[in-house]
């Protein structure tokens, strides 16, 4: 008995045929399914589009082998300085971080001014953390999954230096103001 979900959109036909009603019984479409299977096998354009996931390249290994080296390497570098030194803001990966977490200052503004002054690191460790659950969870790629959950630990180190700064307030922040001088009077 073939599977009652189409294998290359996902579609459940029982779900489909219950709000779509049309003279068709459950054998014309196990023989619609049966068709299917057999053109895909027949069809090497649609056996390349719709690959299994299992199934991969020769460069799909060594090239995440390439990346994993690099994030090893480049968390090396950053773990390795202090926090004082802020190496963390002169990579480019700051700049990326920067709008999302300017954006959770807007996002999280409705709950307050205590949660709004929150809400930039809630919004820079939110994005990264929903691209960790889209990569595992919807397209179940776990090697995704982990460079966006690097990403999500990268952040905690960019936070790091400001969350040092509380006090003293010196580190400069957007507009040219300092956390002391800042109209609010402090920094997030």
């Amino acid at each position: 008995m073939q599977s009652e979900i189409c294998p290359h959109c996902g579609i459940v036909f029982e779900k489909y045929l219950k709000y779509h009603p049309e003279p068709m019984d459950r054998q014309d479409v196990q023989s619609a399914i049966v068709r299917l299977d057999e053109e895909d096998e027949a069809n090497p354009l649609t056996q390349v589009l719709f690959q299994d996931t299992q199934q991969t390249t020769v460069g799909y290994f060594p090239g995440r082998l390439v990346i994993f080296a690099g994030l090893i390497l480049w968390s090396w570098q950053l773990i390795g300085a202090s926090i004082e030194s802020n190496a963390v803001a002169n990579s480019f990966l700051h700049q990326v971080n920067l709008p999302f977490h300017e954006a959770g200052h807007i996002i999280f503004r409705p709950f307050g001014a205590f949660i709004t002054s929150l809400g930039g690191t809630l919004g820079q460790l939110l994005m990264p953390s929903i691209c960790t659950g889209a990569l595992l969870l919807k397209t179940r790629d776990p090697f995704g999954a982990s460079v966006a959950l690097w990403w999500v630990g990268e952040n905690f180190l960019d936070i790091a230096p400001y969350m040092n700064d509380a006090r003293a307030g010196q580190l400069p922040l957007l507009g040219g103001n300092f956390g002391h001088s800042a109209p609010y009077g402090f920094h997030d």
